[in-house]
């Protein structure tokens, strides 16, 4: 059993920059591949980023890529989002989740631990 938390959100005017942290209760963060999800109001939950637990492997959504980092720092629990470039459209509440193994999945239901969430509105 893993417990995230989510915080970082906020308003940006398009162009800044916002990071997520996303800290995880536990003593086995390490085995558990994290995502970050995203849900904007109508819509459904996309995904977003995802990284292995040794950190060594990352793999984003192509509506993020080049903008976007995710992180790890596995002695502090603790996964990042790292957002660049905002646009008007990556409004959403973001959400990280996490999923025991190194098999990625970009399906929301494949991931069994969720944090609440944190807004972030990107303003033009």
């Amino acid at each position: 059993q893993v417990q995230l938390v989510e915080s970082g959100g906020g308003l940006v005017q398009a162009g800044g920059s916002l990071r997520l942290s996303c800290a995880a209760s536990g003593r086995t963060f390490s085995i558990y591949l994290m995502g970050w999800f995203r849900q904007a109001p109508g819509k459904e939950r996309e995904f977003v980023a995802a990284i292995r637990g040794s950190g060594n492997s990352a793999f984003y959504a192509d509506s993020v890529k080049g903008r976007f980092t995710i992180s790890r720092d596995n002695a502090k629990n603790t996964v990042y989002l790292q957002m660049g470039s905002l646009k008007p459209e990556d409004t959403a509440a973001y959400y990280c989740a996490a999923r025991a193994g190194v098999v990625l999945s970009t399906s929301p239901s494949n991931y069994p631990y969720w944090g609440q969430g944190t807004q972030v509105t990107v303003s033009s």
